[in-house]
């Protein structure tokens, strides 16, 4: 079978899913943009251990910017007729396509169409979700009709898609009510690749480069935008502790948030670096005491932070600012793997960090239990077997509702933060 796996962030783990689609038999192209901002995979390694994969990084040459809407909307739009040009080439019996800005989506689904090309819709986050909450931040009831035509254009993407595959139990209501079908839908939660993270000591030559071999260090890696709540890692950074360091390894608007804090505070404690190389992020997480992400209430709604997923494979404890219904929140606690505090709880993360920075053996623990729940869940066999049974397009009544047991992971019995968007 020919596959098209297209995912416009370019992570680690998706392109594991490609490969090992391909050490199957069949022949995968893997599509990325290639520039956008964040976390990318070890492209260069991928491709020489099997001949059936193919990965080709777009590059619209255009300055492509998050920030400004309307230069965005167009770049989006050329960036799905550069997709949907190879689709036009490689001519794939499937495409699974994930991370993607609607209006690309739109012009990848159309051109599955126009080739009756079987189309499944990754769904990662609710686009639409994302840009109402974004647009009203910035431009109040304006928003509406803006959010009115993101909503309506992914919502008929569902409806058009032959299967979609969400990343969380909580998306099902909505994208079985959008795509016109429960039984379409299937669920596989994200992984991170094992063998990409190996379990390193605290000393290594990255922490000795940068001179963290030896303090307390809170350790932020990733993408950092306003919605992952940069004001608590700058309160963290104002905490009277000794040798003690927050260092956050991230892209994003976030970052100039800290930049500015930390200079009218003088915050000391706190280490801005860009994204590390690839291959030295195994090096990065494990030069960390304890790992920190955090998203906010509403984003939390609508997105899961995947960064979760390596900072489980790096077997260090975990501080998670997030709902607690928020599946990153479900994953650390059935994991017994960190802290989960709400994400408007500055005192209650404070507090949980001063726990955990003086508990060597608490965070050994968690640590520990983090690494073997990675170890155990994230199999990247059983996890292409439902990914194949999907992309074959396995009858729906056969699918629906294995896709847990298939995963390894058992029900979760947690209350849900499901989307709401009428």
């Amino acid at each position: 079978m020919r596959i098209l796996v297209h995912d416009y962030a370019g992570h680690p783990f998706q392109v594991r899913l490609s490969q090992r689609l391909a050490l199957r038999g069949h022949d995968v192209t893997h599509v990325y943009f290639s520039e956008n901002p964040g976390p990318k995979a070890d492209f260069k390694h991928m491709i020489h251990e099997t001949r059936r994969l193919r990965i080709e990084g777009i590059i619209i040459g255009k300055g492509y910017d998050k920030t400004s809407l309307i230069r965005r909307r167009f770049n989006d739009r050329e960036y799905g007729g550069r997709v949907a040009t190879i689709i036009e080439d490689v001519r794939p019996d499937v495409v699974i396509s994930g991370n993607t800005p609607t209006e690309a989506q739109s012009r990848i689904l159309k051109a599955c169409k126009t080739r009756q090309v079987r189309f499944v819709y990754w769904l990662q986050d609710f686009y639409s979700i994302a840009v109402t909450v974004l647009l009203r931040r910035k431009i109040g009831l304006l928003a509406a009709p803006i959010s009115w035509f993101y909503r309506l254009l992914e919502r008929q993407q569902l409806r058009d898609s032959d299967a979609v595959v969400a990343i969380s139990d909580d998306f099902v209501p909505l994208a079985a009510s959008w795509s016109g079908s429960k039984a379409k839908v299937t669920v596989i939660e994200n992984w991170a690749s094992i063998s990409d993270l190996p379990f390193l000591p605290k000393v290594n030559a990255w922490s000795c480069k940068h001179g963290y071999e030896s303090s307390v260090n809170f350790v932020y890696s990733g993408t950092l935008g306003l919605k992952h709540k940069p004001e608590l890692l700058v309160e963290l950074a104002a905490q009277d502790w000794q040798d003690t360091s927050v260092v956050v390894v991230a892209e994003g608007v976030g970052v100039e948030h800290l930049a500015l804090a930390r200079n009218a505070r003088g915050l000391r404690g706190l280490k801005l670096l860009p994204l590390q190389p690839v291959e030295d992020l195994p090096q990065v997480l494990a030069a960390s005491d304890v790992l920190v992400a955090t998203i906010d209430n509403e984003a939390g709604s609508f997105a899961v932070p995947s960064k979760v997923q390596s900072y489980l494979c790096a077997g260090r404890p975990i501080l998670l600012a997030a709902p607690q219904g928020n599946l990153a929140a479900r994953t650390v606690v059935r994991a017994n793997a960190g802290i989960v505090v709400a994400p408007d709880d500055i005192k209650g993360f404070v507090a949980a960090a001063e726990k955990l920075r003086a508990d060597p053996q608490l965070r050994a623990e968690l640590g520990a239990n983090g690494r073997a729940y990675a170890e155990r869940v994230f199999n990247l066999d059983r996890i292409a077997d439902i990914f194949e049974e999907v992309l074959l397009g396995a009858p729906e009544n056969t699918r629906s509702g294995e896709s847990r047991a298939a995963y390894g992971i058992g029900a979760l019995g947690t209350a849900s933060t499901a989307p709401q968007l009428r």
